[in-house]
């Protein structure tokens, strides 16, 4: 088989395109759940902490500040070694919430398949021709007895 036959057959698979699917799916949820955080979320925690809690904003300086800059922008312009923890939290914050909601989905997943394996499957009809070699077995067994 050759090597192009063999790509060919791996791109076009079902699975690879439902996972290209869901990474494609996947990028666009990230976002939004990052809006949450920063739109809405962050927002309700700076007014619950009674204002001024901005997590970007959270930083240690690891050097030398002669400027005495206080604004993170304005220290990582100035090439000086910042320790910025404030954007791990929201990162963070981010990755507890995107896994919050892919465990609901996964539950709600597994729970519409168990229903399905519940549901008593009908048993499928006998194949025409299985019905047939029924009837002459019947038929023979008929003709030997008689």
């Amino acid at each position: 088989m050759s090597i192009i036959k063999e790509f060919r057959e791996f791109a076009v698979k079902g699975n690879m395109i439902d996972l290209a699917v869901g990474v494609i799916i996947g990028g666009a949820f990230g976002k939004i759940v990052d809006s949450l955080v920063k739109d809405v979320i962050m927002p309700v925690i700076t007014l619950i902490t009674g204002g001024g809690v901005d997590f970007t904003q959270k930083f240690f300086v690891l050097g030398q500040n002669p400027n005495n800059l206080q604004s993170l922008t304005d220290l990582q312009k100035a090439g000086i070694n910042v320790l910025t923890y404030g954007n791990f939290i929201t990162i963070f914050i981010n990755f507890i919430i995107l896994a919050w909601v892919v465990f609901v989905m996964v539950k709600l997943i597994n729970k519409m398949r168990r229903k399905e394996e519940e549901a008593p499957a009908k048993p499928a009809p006998t194949p025409e021709d299985i019905q047939l070699l029924r009837e002459i077995r019947d038929e023979l067994k008929l003709r030997k007895e008689g």
